[in-house]
């Protein structure tokens, strides 16, 4: 199963390993999963994706994990945090939690359950005393997600990035401090 990193009630998580670059080319790489993200990635794009989240595993104990379902064995997304590294975005640095669910596991609550999964060790292992999280206005799902979780929007973060079309622009920014997760949960 690889390097275990977080479990929950239906869930696996673990580091990335060989392979899962073709298994998120598979079931994440469409048009419809990849439409807030920029498009669907090349191969090569998708390796180097995990590769960073393994290095990121090794330098600071945290990435983005590969989420199997433990009653099929499938996998089915990807969720954790990485640091913000967009240069044109206010809080560079800042701890940045996101997630991807296959299409075919959508409303079937394993983003709400990995992202709690991810927040609550975050703020247990004393991580970051807030965590950000970033999509577009017209990602209104997302949004409406991290709204759901506590997040408050930050609009003093937002920014546009050239590298996203103008219907994707600004960048929107959300957030959320260990004492107000600890106190919603």
């Amino acid at each position: 199963m690889g390097d275990l990193v977080l479990e929950t009630a239906r869930l696996v998580m673990r580091k990335p390993q060989e392979g899962d670059a073709v298994l998120h080319d598979l079931h994440l790489n469409t048009s419809a999963m990849m439409e807030y993200l920029g498009g669907v990635k090349e191969p090569h794009q998708l390796e180097a994706k995990l590769a960073k989240s393994e290095a990121l595993f090794a330098r600071e104990g945290f990435g983005f994990a590969m989420v199997i379902e433990k009653s099929t064995g499938d996998f089915v997304g990807h969720c954790g945090l990485k640091r913000v590294d967009n240069p044109l975005a206010k809080n560079l640095g800042d701890l940045e939690i996101g997630w991807l669910i296959r299409e075919d596991r959508w409303r079937l609550g394993y983003a709400e359950e990995a992202v709690r999964a991810v927040l609550d060790d975050a703020f247990a292992r004393d991580l970051a005393p807030f965590i950000a999280a970033l999509t577009s206005e017209r990602n209104e799902p997302s949004w409406r997600f991290m709204e759901k979780l506590g997040m408050t929007r930050r609009r003093d973060l937002e920014f546009d990035d050239p590298t996203y079309s103008d219907r994707d622009n600004p960048t929107i920014v959300y957030q959320i401090a260990a004492k107000d997760w600890e106190h919603n949960r």
